[in-house]
């Protein structure tokens, strides 16, 4: 079973969207940092394992020359949309081989100086598929893992549950090498992330839907 790292969600404003996903479902926002190769930003709800991340161009003459700037854009033009869900893969470098991706280094640093780095795969290069996760493996200690962060939730969240996605579910398994993901398929022609369910301590979820 492949674990939900994090998901990701494509805003025009980080400090709306962050306001507007408390109100709704008290999920706290904190500043991650920039992403200087891609023009970007972020805000973190840390859940624990995994995190919700608000992701934005902010450097509109930067994003707008790189895959990753150009597709968030298009993606919040008429508001919060779901870019992707983040798959956790402690063999990465198999999995890049195996679809033949590049696996590339990233880092930011976070508002309080401290640099945190990753190498990631898929992120730019699923065309259209965006449904399609992409994969992540950390070079930083479990403490500085953005989900491992303190936030004041209104609720007492337990992590990310599921996420759903427009998509075919024989096309996921293929991505997947035949692992399994918590990753539901819905057959349909719109093929993005649809929702991301949250689960809570006392059992319940919430669904949060862009």
């Amino acid at each position: 079973m492949l674990r939900i790292d994090h998901v990701v969600l494509a805003v025009r404003d980080l400090g709306a969207s962050a306001e507007r996903l408390w109100e709704e479902h008290g999920l706290r926002f904190l500043p991650g940092g920039r992403h200087p190769r891609w023009g970007t930003a972020n805000m973190i709800a840390p859940l624990g394992n995994d995190y919700v991340e608000l992701l934005g161009v902010v450097e509109v003459g930067v994003g707008s020359k790189t895959v990753l700037g150009r597709e968030l854009m298009e993606l919040s033009a008429d508001g919060d949309r779901w870019f992707s869900v983040c798959l956790a893969d402690d063999d990465i470098d198999a999995t890049a081989t195996r679809l033949g991706l590049e696996v590339q280094p990233g880092a930011r640093t976070r508002p309080d100086g401290t640099e945190v780095r990753w190498r990631g795969a898929g992120i730019e290069e699923r065309g259209e598929d965006l449904w399609l996760p992409f994969f992540i493996s950390w070079d930083v200690p479990a403490e500085l893992h953005p989900g491992a962060t303190s936030a004041d939730h209104r609720m007492d969240a337990d992590g990310i549950a599921w996420a759903e996605a427009g998509g075919d579910e024989a096309r996921l398994r293929d991505w997947l090498g035949g692992a399994d993901a918590p990753i539901r398929v819905v057959d349909d022609a719109d093929r993005r992330v649809r929702a991301v369910g949250i689960s809570l301590h006392d059992g319940s979820e919430i669904v949060v839907r862009a």
